[in-house]
């Protein structure tokens, strides 16, 4: 167990409420939700890559009343925090191979926020490539993460991170993230960017391939 994780038991019921207000500090999740649902209104089946312990999912859950949801992550605490419907929303402890294996092409929205940075550099690529993997034709893939920086809310948010995680943390630069995506779906498929507030650091992508399959 990290650090982070042995405090944040500590907080007993307060658990939640205090999670929310630190993430709060980095991300307007409410603001992102509601950009996805911009860009993809009409998503009846939706995949949550890394979920954690259910904050995005929930959010997800409340935007998207008509769709079904499967939130995954390799976490032993795979949406512990969660206080969302369940009769449509699913957790499930696997990675997004699994997935891909078991239901390919079967999701119109796929969401992958805050992970990649987690990840070890040599997975990245696979990661990403089985992502569209599980992309219906036509579907879209919402990528968010932080942007690597100079400023003192970067250096605030990677000492926050590696010490409440655990994780050996790696983020990317603006340019370094739009290489990774395009080297899956081609640069032709990354149509839409908006940073999501209150920081700028925070970077979420659209993706929208032409083709949904790997070749």
């Amino acid at each position: 167990m990290s650090l982070g994780a042995f405090i944040r038991r500590l907080f007993g019921p307060y658990e939640r409420e205090i999670s929310e207000g630190y993430r709060s500090i980095y991300i307007d999740i409410d603001s992102f939700v509601e950009l996805m649902r911009d860009w993809a209104p009409d998503a009846t089946r939706i995949l949550e890559v890394g979920c954690g312990e259910g904050a995005v999912t929930e959010r997800l859950a409340a935007a998207y009343p008509n769709a079904r949801i499967t939130a995954i992550d390799i976490t032993a605490r795979v949406g512990r925090l969660y206080r969302g419907p369940r009769e449509r929303v699913e957790f499930v402890r696997c990675d997004v191979h699994r997935v891909a294996s078991a239901e390919p092409a079967a999701y119109d929205l796929v969401v992958l926020s805050d992970v990649l940075h987690h990840v070890p550099t040599e997975l990245r690529q696979g990661l990403i490539d089985s992502i569209r993997a599980t992309l219906a034709p036509g579907g879209s893939f919402v990528f968010k993460d932080w942007e690597r920086t100079f400023t003192p809310i970067h250096w605030l948010c990677y000492a926050s991170d590696r010490w409440v995680t655990g994780d050996r943390i790696s983020y990317l630069s603006r340019e370094q993230m739009r290489v990774r995506l395009a080297s899956s779906f081609g640069h032709s498929a990354l149509v839409a960017e908006a940073r999501v507030r209150p920081w700028r650091n925070n970077i979420a992508t659209l993706v929208r391939p032409e083709r949904t399959t790997l070749p």
